[in-house]
């Protein structure tokens, strides 16, 4: 999807807001992301079916995707619309050259133009007019939302159309079974309300209603889906790494906020190797809940 946690929820999408160079963790994000995508494929590909049925008779032929992290959502949708070139916005340098780098590898060089920006400075003076705002996991990291809403308003064509994809309240899937903790079960309940305890206060819009804030951007809100998750065995192959790297993401920032048994518990989960790791359990599950609102510029 998009890049997204303090040490938790904002690095799970980071990718939206400013940084003066290359983060030493972006690498590590990289890999997140892509996973995300590759776990979470058909609710991807469920988006771009649903923008396709939102512009049919009118596919866009310029994509603008903001807070683009390794591009997944970029390659997801010039794969749905063929004839479509794409901005792909991002402030962190490495996370766009892992999008240029694939976008060559995918034969797509030509068709996908990353632009370095910092959403929460100035809108990118390299974009145009487009057809089709995409904006995924990305509006709840900017510090004014409101104003680059407004802004991809004024960037979008009459008519064209804005797909905003949020998280709830909860930044990170679940994977692990309740039962799970050192004699005490509900280890990943305590992670998640450990972090929301702890950093809330830096992601004051991750869960809002962006229905209302779209409109009062200038665009009328054509329709609202909630996108419910619940993997269970068999999982795709890669559902081990990509739990390993969100607990690995999710550990950073629980250090004074769980008790030693715990962080002891956690650090076996996420290790490489030990029948407790992550990549190697047989009762992995996972769970998401994400939101999406499709919203219109009017045509007059």
């Amino acid at each position: 999807m998009a890049s997204q946690h303090p040490a938790a929820p904002r690095q799970h999408a980071p990718h939206a807001h400013h940084h003066d160079g290359p983060r030493p963790d972006d690498t590590h994000l990289a890999e997140l992301l892509d996973l995300d995508a590759e776990v979470l494929h058909e609710q991807l590909d469920g988006l771009t079916a649903w923008a396709a049925e939102l512009t049919d008779g009118t596919p866009p032929r310029r994509i603008l995707d903001l807070g683009s992290g390794t591009g997944t959502g970029t390659f997801a949708l010039l794969k749905r619309f063929e004839s479509a070139e794409a901005e792909a916005v991002d402030a962190s340098p490495q996370l766009l050259q892992h999008l240029a780098d694939r976008a060559r590898a995918l034969g797509l060089a030509d068709r996908v133009h990353p632009v370095r920006a910092d959403l929460d400075t100035t809108w990118p003076a390299a974009v145009g007019t487009v057809d089709l705002v995409w904006a995924s996991a990305s509006l709840h990291h900017l510090a004014d939302p409101d104003r680059t809403l407004r802004e991809a308003f004024a960037a979008l064509r009459p008519g064209g159309l804005l797909l905003a994809i949020e998280m709830d309240s909860v930044p990170f899937p679940r994977f692990l079974p309740h039962e799970l903790g050192l004699g005490r079960p509900g280890l990943e309940e305590r992670c998640h309300a450990a972090l929301t305890h702890r950093h809330g206060g830096d992601l004051p819009d991750l869960g809002s209603d962006w229905g209302p804030r779209l409109a009062g951007a200038g665009f009328t809100v054509e329709a609202e889906r909630e996108l419910a998750v619940d993997l269970r065995a068999p999982l795709p192959a890669a559902a081990g790494r990509y739990a390993q790297a969100a607990l690995q993401r999710m550990r950073g920032g629980l250090d004074g906020s769980l008790s030693a048994e715990d962080l002891t518990t956690l650090d076996l989960l996420i290790s490489d190797d030990g029948p407790e790791s992550v990549r190697h359990r047989t009762d992995l599950v996972v769970r998401t809940r994400r939101l999406a609102w499709a919203a219109r510029r009017p045509s007059s």
